[in-house]
Parts: C-alpha cells; structure tokens; sequence
C-alpha cells in the first residue's frame, strides 16, 4: 500500500512544541509518511536553533529553507514571507507531498499556504479558527480560507470557522498537540534537572529553588514602535520584586529588535541580580519550568494554552491574546508597571485556588491528527457555503 505523504513545514521555535505529538504519531503510522521542512527562525541559533532538539527526538528533516531577512520590522516581515514563497515552492516541487501542513497564525506561515495552494496540493491548517486583534488573526484568517482540512484546537475556534463557511466535513477538533507534552508533564511534574547547568544561559546564577517567575514576552505587531519601551516596563517590575526569574528570548516579529534591545540595554546597565537569560528549552523541560513556578509573566499563547491545563498561575500583558478563549489561570493586565504588579500579586493570592482547564485538548492530539489525516478524504476544490 502506497502510504500518504503528509509535508510538515515548522516555522519557528514555538511551532515545534505545536506540532512535536503529531509529528511523532504521523512518523509512526502505517498509513503515513512524515516529510519534514524546517524553516524561518527555526534555524537560527539566535532563537534557540530549534533543528538541534528536532534532530535529537529522531526526526528526519527533508528540507531546511532559510528565508528570514535582517531587520526584525514590518518590511523584513513582508520580505520574508515573499522569499518564503518562492523557496517552498521549489520544496514542495521536488517533495511532491500528498498533503502540506501549516501551523497556526505566525507571519510566515501564510508562505506555506501560498506554495501549497497554488500548486493544488491539498493544504491542511492546524490551530485556525482563533482570535489575537493583532496580524497574527489576519494571516490565520488567511490560512483557513487557502486551507482545504482545518484541526482546530478548541470547540469555540471551530464555531468560528463553521460561521466563516467552512464545509463541517472538513473542520475537525483535534485539541492542541502541545497538550499532549503538557499530559505527560502533569503526570510526571518534577523539575528533574537545574536549567542553568543544562541550558546555560546569560546573566547572574539565581537562586532559584526556593520559588521563581518565568517571563517570556514578544513583540505585538501592530504595537511595533513599542515594543522597546513594553519590555523596560516589564523588565523593571520584575527586577523591583527581587524575585528569582528566569526570562526567554522573543520571537522573531516585527518588533523583536526593539524587545532584544530592550532586554540587553537593561541587562547591561542594571546587571539585575534576579533575572537569568534563556533563549529556548526543549518542550518538555520549558513545561516542567512552568508548572514548578510561582507564575509566568508576558504574553506568550503558553500561558492560554499549556498553563491553563496545568493550571499555572498567569499574568498576560497587553493585547497580543486578545480574545482568545482561556482558563482561570488568567488574568490580563495592561502595560503599566502598577498593573503588572498587581497582577502578580493577585496570582500569588489565587494560586491554590486556580483549577485546570481542558478547553484545548485532553492530552491525545497527535495520534488524533494522525488518524484523521490517514482516514480524511484529501481535496483542493473547496465547497464553501455562504
């Protein structure tokens, strides 16, 4: 039997924890053939080099794309995304996928759906359906309605799809695949090894076993030319509490230059004795982090996602997961040190309180996904209803 061949394309470092389960289950069924490329920020050291931990859990990497340009603005953004197009192309030319998946709502991804789509191979989106109020909403919006097969991730972002005229044969709620490491990690939460002597890092050697925060804040896209000044606010906040933190690099958006900036500005001048500098964790060590924190600070979607099944406290700043559905382990903030501080505060008070939430998944995504892409019917001419 010819199996199917299914074309993964992983963007960035956090695109990989998105897709690690289903990878693994896709790899691993008989009916399927795993074609992985990686691309964009996923292979630059300056991001964690996220092909290092692919490549060390076993996975075959069949194309790597190097597309990102210099600049960490809106034009380079744009730029990136034309170049991603043409060298996917090409890619997937040569591959010659039954089927191409994009992940999520990044800029570049809608390169992916661009190459795929136009070339007729049947294009399946993963994690549609959800609302942020920044870019990322534009280009997943965007993804959907080039994608012919949608895996939402949540029952809320599948009735956003059905009410944007998706066939409901086609729309199918898998869970998010980045619960599935969080399910293993609540079964086994101990913080098994010391993050400093294993990932190294940059900034002072913290104390960090009698409790600790963990920031990790990106840029918003549509708030570029703030993104200095709303990483200094933060990065104050937390060197005034003293508490022992440890704090990731950003994403590489529009923005990320004026956040990296912030951050080594203030590391240089302020040599905050609290605050130790990562730039990335494989998935399942960056979880066990969490889940043995007192809270996590920024706005990453992990607070929206894995800590709400795990049931960490978080504190989300600003707008950049706005409107995206979450758990109890929320509460949101603006950009303002008061706010910051009282969200903090507010965490510790409600911690013991604070229960966890299945609203993206129960723990079994991959092997859903896998499932669903050997058994669905793949197509490119889409039947939409208005």
């Amino acid at each position: 039997m010819t199996k199917r061949k299914i074309c993964v394309v992983v963007t960035a470092r956090p695109s990989y924890s998105r897709i690690k389960t289903a990878l693994t289950a896709i790899k691993k069924h008989p009916s399927l053939e795993l074609q992985l490329v990686i691309a964009g920020s996923a292979l630059l050291d300056r991001y964690g080099n996220a092909v290092d931990y692919i490549e060390q859990d076993g996975f075959k990497i069949d194309a790597k794309v190097f597309m990102v340009l210099e600049g960490e603005n809106k034009t380079s953004m744009a730029k990136t995304t034309g170049l991603g197009v043409m060298e996917l192309a090409t890619v997937f030319y040569n591959l010659k996928p039954d089927a191409v998946v994009t992940i999520a709502d990044r800029f570049e991804t809608i390169a992916t759906s661009i190459a795929a789509a136009y070339q007729n191979i049947p294009l399946i989106h993963i994690q549609g359906g959800e609302v942020t109020g920044n870019i990322d909403e534009k280009v997943r919006h965007a993804n959907t309605k080039l994608a012919d097969i949608h895996l939402v991730a949540s029952n809320d972002a599948k009735a956003r799809l059905l009410k944007m005229g998706e066939d409901a044969d086609y729309v199918f709620n898998t869970g998010c695949p980045s619960i599935d490491i969080a399910n293993v990690v609540r079964e086994s939460p101990e913080l098994n090894f010391n993050p400093i002597q294993k990932y190294g890092g940059v900034g002072k050697h913290i104390d960090w076993k009698n409790g600790y925060l963990v920031v990790m804040q990106h840029p918003v896209t549509t708030e570029y030319d703030e993104a200095r000044l709303h990483v200094t606010t933060s990065l104050k906040v937390i060197h005034e509490l003293g508490i022992p933190t440890f704090w990731f690099w950003p994403n590489v958006d529009a923005g990320a230059d004026g956040t990296s900036n912030g951050i080594r500005s203030y590391r240089e001048i302020y040599q905050p004795e609290n605050i130790h500098f990562f730039k990335n964790m494989i998935p399942e060590d960056f979880l066990r982090l969490l889940v043995n924190s007192k809270c996590l600070i920024g706005n990453s979607s992990v607070g929206i996602r894995e800590c709400a099944f795990l049931g960490v406290p978080v504190v989300n700043i600003g707008t950049r997961q706005h409107g995206r559905a979450r758990g109890e382990n929320v509460i949101d903030v603006s950009y303002s040190s008061e706010a910051i501080k009282n969200g903090i505060n507010n965490r510790f008070e409600k911690a013991k309180v604070i229960k966890q939430s299945a609203i993206y998944g129960e723990g079994n995504s991959g092997e859903k996904i896998a499932n669903i892409l050997a058994d669905v019917k793949l197509r490119f001419h889409k039947t939409i209803s208005y």
